[in-house]
């Protein structure tokens, strides 16, 4: 499973004010109400949260 957070360490998601996709920064892996995986991040420029909701199996 290491592997895999090493892959998503480097994730980019849409910045809704940036309106850009961009990598997160200080991106921590968290799980959604309904028990989905998701990453959630701060934008590299603005500081705005970012979220990107990941596949089931991760």
């Amino acid at each position: 499973m290491a592997d895999s957070f090493e892959e998503v360490s480097v994730l980019k998601a849409y910045c809704v004010k940036c309106k850009e996709s961009k990598e997160m920064e200080d991106a921590q892996k968290v799980t959604m109400k309904n028990g989905r995986p998701a990453m959630k991040g701060k934008c590299p420029t603005c500081g705005t949260g970012m979220y990107r909701i990941l596949k089931k199996g991760s």
